[in-house]
């Protein structure tokens, strides 16, 4: 008997998502979404993906000619990175902060690379000096690192680790998708060779676009390897003398012959991903990247203070803690999950959970991009007091919201 069920016409609920990611996407993207579809070598579209080149330069703030999208979410960006770099037997080190360090290092991993790793307590940062003793006594090809991993909340700072990896010629990627745009990224003053992010966190925008860039020397890696498909192939093709890059879909040698002048066939664009994630670098280059992190920090910093002002604990060194999302200690005695669905289902509110040794024991905060505003952080206080109330949980009352309204001036 077949089965005719067309289901009901799409009616999601309304959610204030103020989880670790995603969260809501600001209107202009959800417009940009919506525009008409046009053929990928339209030169009205390879108008705007050579816009969306030198709009990401400025949010990546780099002068780097090889800036460009990855067609899928933030893990194709790194996927596409690692893939393309790294081949079997070559060297990675790669600190593990949390739950997305150890992500890169799968990655490396399944390419065959060889991989160490410098294993830190979460909630802490790597030091510089740890960077640079392993870097000595392994001799990697690359570093790979997360700036923001939202696992730990803690936002690992790279300036060193760039002056490092300069001064012992060894290339330095960072994945930033969670700390982009809501922390200072500054790709070529921190000699960062290479970085993907995604659009779901602090730029605003859906999940399934990576934007990515890539230095000149860390492009030449990569052309090393550049092979060309058969079918598109030319005469005045001249393909790499080292291995084939194992992935098709994510070599970027052949990602960047599609973003280069040549416009060589690879993939069809993703259309209104591409329109989205132009959507959201406009937005972040018309507020301004000081004016973008400084939003920001004010409302991760208001979030953090009316949780302390209700009495619960922030996990993570303080020092280190990223802008847009807090980590909190859930009061014992007291079903965290059971909260997070009463939050979710009857203020329409989503916080998030966490990974690994933290499942159970912290819920994680965001403050990003649409919502770092202070009516999300007041309202959101406001409805995760009322609820432990109810659940008889051990906080000080009516404190939260005047103390994060206390980082606003009105």
């Amino acid at each position: 008997m077949t089965n005719n069920t067309t289901f009901e016409t799409l009616n999601p609920p309304q959610r204030m998502l103020m989880g670790p990611g995603p969260i809501n996407a600001y209107p202009r993207v959800h417009q940009a979404l919506s525009s008409s579809l046009i053929g990928q070598y339209d030169p009205v579209m390879t108008g705007y993906m050579n816009q969306v080149q030198q709009l990401y330069r400025g949010v990546f703030q780099t002068q780097n000619q090889q800036t460009m999208l990855v067609d899928g979410t933030a893990r194709s960006g790194i996927e596409a990175v690692l893939v393309s770099i790294l081949q079997p037997g070559d060297k990675v080190l790669i600190p593990v902060i949390g739950r997305f360090g150890h992500l890169l290092c799968e990655i490396a991993q399944r390419v065959g690379a060889k991989v160490k790793t410098i294993d830190i307590e979460w909630g802490e940062v790597c030091p510089p000096e740890a960077i640079e003793k392993a870097i000595k006594e392994f001799q990697p090809k690359l570093l790979a690192t997360v700036q923001g991993d939202t696992s730990t909340t803690m936002n690992q700072p790279l300036k060193q680790m760039g002056e490092i990896c300069q001064r012992y010629d060894v290339l330095f990627y960072c994945d930033a998708t969670a700390s982009v745009a809501g922390n200072h990224l500054k790709t070529d003053e921190w000699h960062l060779d290479a970085v993907s992010v995604g659009l779901q966190k602090c730029l605003g925008g859906p999940s399934g676009s990576a934007p990515i860039t890539l230095s000149d020397r860390c492009a030449e890696v990569i052309n090393r390897r550049k092979h060309i498909e058969a079918g598109i192939r030319a005469d005045h093709h001249v393909a790499g003398d080292e291995a084939m890059i194992q992935s098709n879909y994510f070599d970027l040698a052949m990602v960047m012959g599609y973003w280069g002048p040549e416009r060589l066939n690879h993939h069809t664009e993703a259309t209104s991903m591409l329109y989205a994630a132009r959507e959201c670098a406009r937005l972040f280059l018309e507020e301004g990247a000081d004016q973008v992190v400084a939003r920001h920090k004010i409302a991760g910093d208001a979030m953090a203070s009316g949780l302390r002002a209700m009495g619960l604990e922030l996990f993570g060194n303080p020092q280190f803690k990223m802008n847009n999302v807090v980590g909190v200690y859930i009061p014992q005695g007291i079903d965290g999950e059971k909260i997070r669905l009463e939050l979710l289902h009857r203020f329409g509110i989503e916080i998030g959970t966490s990974f690994g040794p933290l499942h159970g024991k912290i819920w994680r905060i965001g403050t990003m991009g649409f919502n770092a505003r202070q009516e999300c952080v007041l309202t959101t206080l406001a409805a995760l007091e009322s609820i432990l109330i109810k659940h008889k949980a051990k906080i000080i009352a009516g404190q939260a919201v005047v103390a994060a309204m206390g980082h606003y001036s009105q």
